[in-house]
């Protein structure tokens, strides 16, 4: 059997100087249902973390709202010291039951959530932080002055956003450098093109979260399901492997708690789709 590797997918590097390979891991869904409490099954969250590193994935990305907490700690767990996986985290967001989530961009209170990110993945400082939601409770200034300050008291590395817009990235590099930026985005939610292109432009690093995702197009018969046949691949690989030749600045993180899930995805980093299904894929997507 061949060796499944994320090597195929190429690397970027994260802030200029943090290279990691473009296919990463999003560690949402290592906790219980709802991303609420703990795992029903650790053993097998522990497992699929430990199997990253062997298929050369050195990219996580977590929050501290997974659980809350829990994610965090099971990485920690499973992987610390890390030996050169980079560990993403994001604060701002508050959590007060299952699938319930609400953006808490208090200043004190984001300086306080990256510190704990940090004690509780075992960090010295955190390689990338990103503001999980721009408050709109909170003016975005006080946010941002918050992360350059996280930023030059040595807590973070570097700094991203998630869901937002060109201006709003445009008013947070006022205060300090965007490192990347986690909107949602896949072959059949293509809102974020505008966001995608201004990151390739400024060489941000651009987070598809839900990367999978095909609709309809993964229905027997589809342009999807198709080439996925001649690739002997699962629909959802295909849709991977379009969202990776998308752009060079792209990092997807598909998520699960199963290895032999992750094994799969990981194995879409080998598929390289002509120009003409690139295409073809685009248009259908559209």
């Amino acid at each position: 059997m061949a060796t499944v590797s994320a090597a195929g997918s190429g690397t970027f590097s994260i802030g200029g100087d943090r290279p990691v390979t473009r296919l990463g891991f999003g560690a949402m869904r290592i906790t219980g249902p709802g991303i609420w409490g703990p795992p029903l099954d650790r053993g097998a969250a522990i497992a699929t973390l430990k199997r990253l590193p062997e298929l050369g994935v050195d990219f996580i990305d977590t929050a501290d709202s997974y659980g809350p907490n829990w994610s965090e700690e099971l990485i920690r767990d499973a992987l610390a010291p890390y030996e050169g996986t980079v560990v993403a985290t994001k604060g701002g967001l508050a959590r007060t039951g299952v699938d319930r989530w609400i953006p808490l961009g208090r200043p004190e209170y984001l300086i306080q959530q990256a510190h704990t990110s940090r004690w509780r993945l075992g960090v010295e400082r955190i390689d990338l932080w990103q503001l999980h939601r721009i408050d709109p409770k909170v003016p975005r200034d006080e946010q941002f002055d918050a992360i350059r300050s996280l930023i030059d008291d040595g807590v973070i590395r570097h700094a991203g956003l998630s869901e937002v817009s060109v201006a709003e990235i445009e008013a947070a590099q006022k205060v300090f450098p965007v490192a990347t930026v986690q909107n949602r985005y896949n072959l059949v939610d293509r809102q974020s093109e505008a966001v995608l292109d201004y990151c390739a432009a400024n060489g941000i690093g651009f987070i598809p979260w839900y990367p999978l995702a095909a609709g309809d197009l993964a229905k027997p018969g589809s342009i999807l399901d198709t080439i996925a046949k001649k690739h002997g691949a699962a629909p959802s690989q295909i849709a991977l492997a379009w969202v990776l030749k998308r752009s060079p600045v792209m990092l997807p993180i598909p998520g699960t708690s199963k290895v032999e899930h992750l094994e799969e995805n990981v194995a879409a980093a080998d598929i390289v789709l002509s120009d003409e299904d690139f295409a073809a894929l685009d248009r259908a997507g559209r």
